[in-house]
């Protein structure tokens, strides 16, 4: 087992404050580790740097400032200025548990990938806004199931609020594209394409604090439906029936209520006992009705969001043979390269 010297790639804009409690994190960690990490400012107005300095005798820690061009250039600056051999790339927006490069350094210790992704978990912290999104984004019997469930190793696609990545990785695959969100999918399945192996490391997880508003929750998963298309369509080996479900739960759905209007109830039947399932479950895992409420409309906004953001893409993506960029030019960055 070759050492592993690894680098932590942040990339952050306008929020100081969460880089804040993410380095504070940092100095929470059990054990002795070397390790650097790399804030890359990606253009913000509200800086960072005051924060940095105030850890900087404490962490190994370099900050670099660049003008704005998408997360995924940003984290591409880190690594090519980072000196590690082993990136581990994070979101500004999350906590760290102690034991987490315990985790990572003991996975690829007794078995090396040169990619792995990491679960979400929600902090006792968090509000109950954050904890119901959390449990949208997370549960097995939502879309979040895809990135935090249990799946095959070699289907896994990391996602960048916790990845890790390989120098020989990022070298051979170029690292990520102007896409976003869907740089994070874009790049794993091009990891594939050029026999790197992914995997699921269930213990290295982070608390994702998501500070979002509803309305900031419907645009992003929005996106996210609208990105898949276009990913099925660079990466046609990755197209999956799955990738239709919340489209069909959402028109599902609009056609159970019509068909109530007709005294034919037992589609929205149906449908009430998925959300009475889905009711229960936030309830346990979070032991609050609020939270479990609120869970509820979650998931609805995931759903619609994500499905119709699905339906639309696909529509002028494969009916109208749009060119992406052209249809979608605010889904993409234009890089610094």
């Amino acid at each position: 087992m070759k050492t592993i010297n690894f680098s932590f790639i942040i990339p952050v804009y306008n929020r100081p404050d969460e880089i804040k409690e993410l380095l504070n994190s940092f100095l929470n960690f059990e054990g002795e580790h070397n390790y650097e990490i790399v804030i890359v400012e990606d253009g913000s107005k509200d800086t960072s740097e005051f924060v940095v300095n105030q850890f900087a005798n404490q962490l190994v820690i370099s900050y670099y400032f660049k003008p704005n061009s998408g997360p995924g250039d940003s984290r591409n600056y880190g690594m090519e200025k980072a000196k590690g051999n082993y990136y581990i790339i994070l979101d500004s927006d999350v906590i760290l548990p102690s034991n987490y490069l315990n985790e990572v350094k003991q996975f690829l210790s007794a078995s090396y990938y040169d990619c792995f992704g990491g679960p979400d978990a929600a902090h006792s912290s968090f509000s109950n806004l954050q904890k119901a999104i959390n449990f949208a984004m997370t549960s097995f019997i939502t879309t979040g199931g895809i990135r935090g469930g249990k799946q095959k190793v070699d289907d896994f696609q990391p996602r960048s609020f916790n990845m890790g990545l390989s120098k020989k990785a990022f070298l051979a695959s170029g690292g990520f594209g102007k896409i976003h969100p869907g740089e994070d999918p874009d790049l794993s399945l091009r990891l594939h394409e050029l026999g790197f192996k992914t995997t699921l490391i269930k213990s290295a997880f982070v608390y994702h604090k998501r500070r979002i508003s509803w309305s900031k929750f419907y645009t992003q998963v929005n996106k996210f439906g609208m990105v898949r298309p276009i990913l099925n369509q660079w990466h046609p080996n990755s197209k999956s029936i799955v990738y239709w479900f919340p489209t069909l739960f959402s028109l599902g759905f609009i056609i159970a209520v019509i068909m109530a209007l007709f005294k034919i109830n037992l589609p929205l039947y149906l449908y009430g006992f998925y959300f009475a399932v889905a009711f229960v479950l936030a309830l346990i895992s979070n032991r609050s009705l609020s939270v479990a409420t609120q869970a509820l409309l979650a998931i609805c906004i995931q759903f619609f969001g994500y499905g119709f953001g699905f339906l639309k893409s696909t529509f002028n993506m494969v009916i109208l043979k749009k060119n992406p960029e052209k249809a979608f030019p605010h889904l993409f960055f234009q890089t610094n390269k």
